[in-house]
């Protein structure tokens, strides 16, 4: 099989026309075949035009995973708008800046959402951006009938995702319809992917892990998408069970929260296979606890739409397991004399959104995108990463750049510097800890400037330990008077009793 470049309409185009009786999504409020979800697609489509948007108009989302963001994601798709994901444990402060940073024209929200309260938010939104148009899940017509549009070319934009560098504020990653169809289609086969195939998704839609691999990844097979509000385990273990998943997907600490469930050995699983972010330990558990004999392992980043290596789910079991993965069919990696991976090929962005600097330095000269990983290509072209070059730790997942956290902390009047760095945890992998000094005469508690950083930002960007110093001297300056984030680890590591490395 081979690529032929299209748009998300023409594959949704076609899943109606092929197979629109069958099932394409489930979650708790819905159950749609093909042509419902096509149909629905083009009611938000015409909702879309109704307010006025064209062709590569901006348009955010800040919705949990379901039938109504999918819907607005396919439907600004058809009329050639460009999506903008918004993470739903953002504070009104970082949604403003998403949007304002990508030019988006609208925003389509939920009022709530897991107890947030997004419609108190809107007046502080409205505030930064008081031209965007705001419009609530409730108002949406869902009967609207679209009118015809000359529709986009595989080349033009379909999504901006945010993703957290190691700057203070995140990028927007640019990516057309070409870069996450061609990654969802290499990618799904790699793993194996079928029409009859039902596919569990665990990633929230606001990241390429639930975009690209896991909603677009069932759009180019025409298998049934099979998804929850958020991720939970306990109800993630009912619903695989319920809808007879085959395939699933994610990283360590999802497969680990399903395998530590006291569900599990209740529920009577239908694992074959997927894919998985993971170390080796957590691989062989996947296969051994889930069943899942054909999981890959699986290595990207939000700028290349993610997915860079991938097993194939025929490779030998103990390749799968030490993720030793091979690229895409047209996408080039190397390692740089630093160690780094950097990347070629169709699956890398277009750039950073409303952001020339930072877009010319995610490349090197001769054009390859530079990922911040560092890794090495061992025998026979496999990809084997080491460990991260950034300075940025994932919580749960989530990507945290210790420069945001510092500028929240920074922005309390007592606080005169902060250091945050990650640190191990053994269920979310890494959480934030954070050193601060004060400035000569403020004062200020280690739970109250906790609770500083929780109401300006997203929970998992939140350090679980905080502590006021002094100075920095004694626990590592370099000549330049810059903290050595690597010796402050070390310190935090001995300070909290923590052990071991990051997985």
């Amino acid at each position: 099989m081979s690529w032929r470049s299209k748009t998300l309409g023409d594959l949704l185009e076609a899943n109606a026309r092929e197979r629109g009786d069958a099932e394409a999504l489930v979650t708790p409020t819905a159950r749609l075949t093909w042509a419902q979800l096509q149909h629905r697609a083009r009611s938000a489509a015409a909702d879309l035009q109704a307010r006025g948007l064209a062709p590569g108009d901006r348009v955010g989302i800040l919705i949990g995973n379901g039938e109504d963001w999918l819907s607005l994601f396919y439907g600004a798709a058809l009329i050639g708008a460009v999506t903008v994901p918004v993470n739903t444990r953002f504070k009104a402060a970082e949604i403003a800046y998403c949007l304002k940073q990508s030019d988006a024209k609208a925003l389509y929200y939920a009022e709530t959402f897991l107890k947030i309260d997004f419609e108190a938010m809107m007046p502080e939104v409205a505030a930064a951006l008081p031209a965007l148009k705001r419009i609530s899940l409730g108002s949406v017509d869902w009967m609207a009938e679209t009118k015809p549009v000359l529709g986009p070319s595989p080349a033009d934009l379909l999504l901006i995702q945010f993703t957290s560098g190691t700057t203070a504020y995140p990028k927007g990653v640019m990516l057309t319809h070409d870069n996450m169809l061609r990654n969802a289609w290499a990618a799904g086969t790699r793993i194996g992917c079928q029409p009859q195939d039902r596919y569990f998704n665990c990633r929230p839609f606001f990241h390429v892990g639930g975009s690209t691999l896991s909603a677009l990844m069932s759009l180019a097979f025409g298998c049934c998408l099979a998804t929850l509000p958020t991720f939970e385990a306990g109800a993630a273990l009912a619903m695989l069970e319920q809808e007879r998943c085959t395939l699933i997907s994610g990283n360590d600490t999802i497969f680990q929260m399903l395998m530590g469930h006291e569900d599990l050995p209740k529920r009577r699983l239908h694992l074959r296979g997927g894919w998985a972010a993971a170390g080796p330990l957590t691989m062989r558990a996947i296969i051994d606890k889930l069943g899942m004999k054909h999981v890959c392992a699986a290595y990207g980043l939000s700028e290349a739409s993610p997915n860079v290596v991938m097993n194939d789910w025929r490779d030998p079991e103990e390749l799968r397991v030490q993720g030793l993965a091979k690229t895409h069919e047209g996408l080039e990696i190397r390692i740089s004399p630093q160690g780094e991976i950097q990347v070629r090929g169709w699956s890398v962005m277009k750039g950073y959104c409303n952001n020339p600097e930072a877009t010319a330095e995610a490349f090197t000269e001769d054009g390859w995108l530079r990922t911040g990983d560092l890794g090495e290509i061992v025998a026979d072209g496999r990809l084997r990463m080491v460990g991260r070059l950034k300075d940025v730790f994932r919580v749960g997942g989530e990507n945290v750049a210790p420069a945001q956290v510092e500028q929240v902390l920074l922005s309390h009047p007592a606080v005169q510097t902060a250091q945050v760095v990650g640190v191990p945890d053994p269920r979310l992998g890494e959480v934030g800890c954070a050193y601060v000094t004060l400035k000569d005469g403020a004062q200020a508690s280690e739970a109250e400037l906790l609770a500083h950083a929780r109401a300006r930002c997203a929970n998992f960007r939140v350090p679980r330990y905080l502590r006021i110093v002094a100075d920095f001297e004694a626990i590592g300056m370099t000549a330049s008077g810059k903290v050595q984030k690597s010796k402050l680890r070390e310190h935090a590591l001995k300070q909290f009793n923590l052990v071991g490395g990051v997985k």
